[in-house]
């Protein structure tokens, strides 16, 4: 009889962090400059460890490796990675790599495409999402210059949102915003602008710009996402995205619902609210802040309760 995995998240303190992973999900956080909840997550530079059942204590990346008749997968490593990101204040501009580019540039990484469903979002929080140079040159000659606001496209943001970042976009988060982010198990970012602060040592902190302007895409150019929704039972469920990286849904239980096994693994965030879930026989409590993942021809079960979760596979 297959379980749910619950997963006990890794903490990773930023420069930028606070202390709403605290305030909003009840967390027991490091510092008050937490930035990262690494909640699902099998990559070396913080692992999640399995909280229940007969693997309790194991990492992530030990069970993918281990209990491949969990997951069935092709991929070599586990492929995706969830977070929670607490931005108390700007994040650093910065662009991630392709698979291609990772794989060559940085010891075989992966590539980092990445999503943002907006939790939290204080009145006129913004992101950077995307650039104006229309060539290669201009971007060059605007980041010399420090044309940021000349380069940066900004947009406001609310809770609800959802924005599709794919490697080779110049992103950031700004100050006051948390944010639930699937992306590629990958650790490399190339920083464009870091607004020149200082880190505790007084120092400015590295920026990568031969690396960003390689991979940065120019023009920029968006797909655009085809949202849909479809009701099941007391389910609301939104895709968001579905494509060769990820798909991501919110998964809105607003009462009892049943659901089929799944041909693939799937990976659950609850973001707000409480439920059960129910399944051969056994009751699961689910409250806001678990992880969890369900794996693959987990059997029929139930959701009820009131709750909001984000669902993603690869």
């Amino acid at each position: 009889m297959k379980e749910p995995i619950f997963l006990n998240p890794v903490f990773q303190e930023r420069i930028w962090g606070g202390t709403k992973l605290k305030t909003l999900f009840g967390y027991e956080i490091p510092s008050d400059h937490t930035g990262e909840c690494w909640a699902v997550s099998a990559h070396p530079n913080g692992q999640s460890a399995v909280r229940n059942g007969k693997y309790e204590g194991l990492k992530l990346g030990e069970l993918w490796t281990d209990h491949q008749e969990l997951f069935r997968s092709d991929s070599a490593v586990f492929p995706l990675l969830t977070k929670l990101l607490d931005a108390s204040d700007d994040l650093s501009v910065q662009v991630h790599p392709d698979d291609a580019y990772a794989g060559d540039h940085e010891n075989g990484e992966l590539g980092k495409t990445e999503c943002w469903y907006i939790v939290d979002a204080e009145p006129g929080a913004e992101i950077v999402y995307g650039h104006e140079a229309a060539s290669k040159e201009q971007l060059v000659r605007w980041i010399k210059d420090g044309k940021w606001d000349e380069l940066l496209s900004k947009i406001a943001v609310k809770p609800g949102d959802f924005f599709y970042v794919p490697s080779g976009t110049i992103h950031a988060l700004g100050k006051g915003i948390v944010v639930l982010e699937t992306q590629q198990s990958s650790d490399t970012t190339y920083r464009v602008y870091d607004y020149d602060r200082k880190d505790s040592a007084g120092k400015s902190r590295e920026l990568h710009l031969e690396k960003a302007i390689d991979v940065t895409t120019i023009p920029q150019h968006f797909v655009p996402l085809e949202q849909t929704t479809v009701q099941q039972d007391g389910t609301q469920i939104i895709t968001y995205v579905s494509n060769d990286f990820f798909t991501v849904q919110k998964w809105e239980v607003a009462g009892l619902t049943s659901f089929d096994p799944s041909a693939k693994y799937q990976i659950f965030s609850a973001i707000d609210g409480e439920g059960e879930l129910k399944a051969n026989g056994q009751s699961y409590t689910v409250r806001k802040g678990d992880h969890f993942i369900l794996p693959v021809d987990f059997g029929p079960y139930e959701l009820h309760g009131k709750l909001q979760l984000i669902v993603s596979w690869e």
